[in-house]
């Protein structure tokens, strides 16, 4: 089944704020990075804990936010741009640290994931991302990261194709389409 992505406003003709603009990228990217990793447990993948899920989850919303900050920016000069990607990042971060409570109890899930997106964030600035979108490398980056999480034994040791080829190219077009609308 297709995941239903929200990506109209209600009211088109009220302006948004860029952090009202970040909370909406947030909420999908959510979405889209809970899906994927249920999609590659489908594929049979295997997850030893849920703390590798939510990491994995945590590392496709990264390279969401990437996506979305290199897509604004032509459109939005830099503080706009740190502002929406601030917004959804921090957006981001309090889902994850919702569903790590519900999960795993107490924890800074929070904290882990702004460190990680900071870490990240310099590791894709490296990256190229054009105007149709990720780079090869961007895309493989993606995937390394959550073969890191997932491990290379015998069940896992493909995610990398799987994440590089397939997923990664799908949540680039799912997020674009977001980012578009948001923005009209």
């Amino acid at each position: 089944m297709a995941l239903r992505i929200k990506s109209q406003w209600h009211k088109e003709e009220a302006e948004r704020s860029l952090e009202e603009i970040g909370g909406a990228i947030a909420f999908n990217a959510w979405r889209i990075a809970l899906d994927k990793a249920i999609h590659l447990h489908g594929e049979r993948f295997i997850y030893q804990d849920d703390r590798q899920r939510l990491d994995v989850i945590a590392e496709y919303l990264i390279f969401q936010a990437q996506v979305a900050e290199r897509q604004v920016r032509g459109m939005l000069d830099d503080e706009q741009r740190r502002t929406l990607v601030t917004a959804a990042v921090l957006k981001m971060a309090e889902h994850l640290q919702d569903n790590a409570r519900e999960i795993l109890g107490e924890g800074d899930e929070r904290g882990r994931f702004v460190e990680r997106f900071n870490q990240r964030g310099a590791e894709y600035a490296e990256l190229n991302f054009t105007d149709e979108g990720p780079s090869y490398p961007f895309y493989r980056h993606l995937g390394y990261e959550i073969q890191q999480v997932m491990g290379s034994d015998q069940e896992n040791r493909w995610v990398i194709d799987q994440v590089m080829d397939l997923d990664g190219p799908e949540v680039f077009r799912q997020m674009q389409r977001i980012v578009r609308n948001l923005f009209m």
